[in-house]
């Protein structure tokens, strides 16, 4: 039951991470001003990044 919980916790941290890094762009536009989006959308492609990398790593020690 807790390799389920954790197999399914990294692959939601994986996709959000991905999500992440691919629509970074549009959430900025969305949340933030005109002037903060290209420091916004860095932000998020880094978040993303770390984000999809701990959930890969949750996944590859749970197996």
């Amino acid at each position: 039951m807790k390799e389920i919980i954790f197999l399914s916790l990294g692959l939601i941290l994986s996709a959000l991470g991905v999500i992440f890094i691919y629509d970074a762009r549009d959430i900025a536009k969305k949340i933030f001003g005109f002037g903060d989006q290209n420091e916004a959308a860095a932000g998020l492609k880094i978040l993303g990044f770390i984000m999809a990398i701990i959930g890969v790593l949750i996944i590859y020690f749970n197996i």
